[in-house]
């Protein structure tokens, strides 16, 4: 792999590793109040909803990777699964584990794991949920590969990402907001406009549903399916080891 894309950018893997590293190192603290205004708290009902359809079901372990501020993880403990939660980034692992305490949850695991060389055995876990993670990293068909190989037989994939809508007025009028009006409220909000520049960008650069669905396919995962919500802006992709 020679380049990959980081925003509109093209750079070596290794630099948008630590590029990556460095935009979430810097939004942390604030990340959930940029997510909340970035989507007119509309995040929480997608979130919701992906927590529906992954089921989760008590005593069966789910690892919860790129879910370093425990958003996922909480909603899913309350089923009484065991969760793992994996971020590359210690400081949204740090954030997580004190949002935690503070609620009282505890029995989550807290890993920092790279998604593409999971450090956890194979046929581990039952369940495996990412949520607006897999845009961020640097090699997406092996992240996908990885996650199959923790999976059990029968385990399921579920993957919560911004997408492009299809919805033509509803696209022209996002695309105006996203570009010129989010990094703006990250300048005002975390001081840090160009992190905010690169995450509406990565979503830019990233795959649409049909061509992400055939590359969790191609990771080995059988009865694929893409969701779309509000036209295509997020989807829920899901897959099946098989």
């Amino acid at each position: 792999m020679d380049k990959v894309s980081f925003g509109h950018e093209d750079v070596s893997p290794e630099e948008k590793t630590r590029r990556v590293r460095g935009v979430f190192s810097s939004v942390a603290t604030r990340y959930d109040l940029m997510n909340d205004l970035m989507s007119g708290g509309q995040h929480r009902l997608w979130k919701n909803l992906f927590v529906r359809k992954v089921r989760p079901r008590a005593g069966e372990s789910i690892l919860d990777m790129a879910g370093g501020t425990g958003d996922i993880a909480f909603r899913m403990a309350r089923t009484g699964a065991r969760i793992t939660v994996a971020d590359i980034n210690p400081e949204m692992l740090g954030v997580g584990m004190e949002r935690a305490k503070a609620r009282g949850i505890d029995g989550l695991a807290w890993a920092e794991e790279n998604a593409e060389t999971l450090s956890f055995a194979d046929k581990r876990f039952d369940a495996y949920t990412i949520a607006f993670g897999i845009r961020n990293v640097t090699d997406i068909p092996a992240a996908l590969r990885d996650a199959h190989r923790v999976l059990r037989l029968g385990g399921r994939f579920y993957c919560l990402e911004f997408s492009q809508t299809r919805w033509p007025g509803f696209a022209k009028i996002y695309e105006t907001y996203s570009r010129r009006i989010v990094p703006q409220i990250g300048k005002i909000v975390t001081k840090d406009a160009d992190s905010y520049r690169y995450l509406i960008e990565s979503i830019e650069r990233f795959p649409n549903l049909g061509a992400f669905a055939r590359m969790i396919e191609a990771a080995g995962f059988r009865n694929v399916k893409a969701e779309p919500i509000l036209g295509g802006l997020v989807a829920i992709h899901s897959g099946w080891k098989l």
